[in-house]
């Protein structure tokens, strides 16, 4: 049972680093032309270094500078790939940001920009995405969908955060907005899901897995006892994008080691 997406053309936000580079090389590893996403000139070395990896091993794809957060910034994107292109089969909405303080100490640009990135960033992409699916309809030769929508959540649409309320604020709306549009686009056979990550070893989170003990305490949380790795998700993005797993729509998928199950409970809490 092969995962395929030939034929394919995905759009991956926030793809220059972290788990947006794993989502990158796994969906170009199963056939999609990719478009490696970057935000701004500082992280363009990165994106191309990620589109590098990806053509040596045989893929295909471009990079784009985009800030997800800014609507005309996101219109010209899809047109350009669309004109590229011809259309966009796969939207993985993942570019994101953290900027974190107590409640009482975080100012309204704090919460302003991670909510700009993180859930208006995922309206805009997924709003065009959308256009695109329906003007395009189905084609049998590219999938049995008519378009594929993969929202990059956390587990903390579910897990309150302290010290992290805009960021915990915006995963818990990607929920809503992931399923609000799974439900009004469902009979359109566009199938949209998100995917929930745990601790995964990316630069975002460095503090968090840098030293071995940083680590040790990270692990307290994670029954399978490891920190997750971009692969992890990148492995889901492309099996949620393909055929194989077309009945599921509407669905935030955890992929986190167990971390939802609340390992300081394994001894009676």
């Amino acid at each position: 049972m092969e995962v395929s997406l030939k034929n394919q053309v995905a759009i991956v936000t926030g793809a220059s680093s972290g788990i947006g580079t794993g989502i990158a090389k796994s969906l170009a590893e199963a056939g999609a032309a990719v478009i490696v996403n970057h935000s701004s000139e500082r992280s363009a070395d990165e994106a191309k270094a990620v589109l590098t990896e990806i053509t040596e091993a045989g893929g295909k794809g471009i990079v784009y500078q985009c800030n997800v957060s800014k609507e005309e910034e996101v219109v010209r994107m899809f047109k350009d790939v669309i004109q590229e292109f011809g259309t966009v089969d796969i939207l993985v909405n993942n570019a994101g940001i953290q900027k974190d303080a107590k409640f009482t100490e975080m100012t309204l640009d704090d919460w302003n920009a991670v909510i700009a990135v993180n859930l208006t960033g995922q309206f805009l992409c997924a709003r065009e995405a959308i256009k695109e699916f329906l003007r395009r309809g189905i084609d049998p030769s590219r999938s049995v969908a008519c378009g594929k929508i993969i929202h990059i959540s956390s587990v903390h649409e579910i897990i309150p955060w302290a010290g992290h309320a805009n960021y915990a604020a915006s995963k818990g709306a990607i929920r809503m907005l992931m399923q609000t549009l799974a439900q009004e686009y469902g009979a359109d056979k566009i199938r949209v899901n998100s995917i929930c990550p745990g601790a995964i070893q990316t630069p975002i989170n460095k503090d968090a897995w840098s030293t071995p003990d940083a680590l040790n305490s990270l692990l307290q949380l994670i029954p399978y006892n490891r920190i997750g790795q971009p692969k992890d998700i990148g492995n889901l993005a492309a099996f949620l994008a393909s055929d194989l797993a077309d009945y599921i729509s509407g669905a935030s998928i955890f992929v986190d080691g167990g971390m939802t199950t609340f390992e300081s409970f394994s001894t009676g809490g």
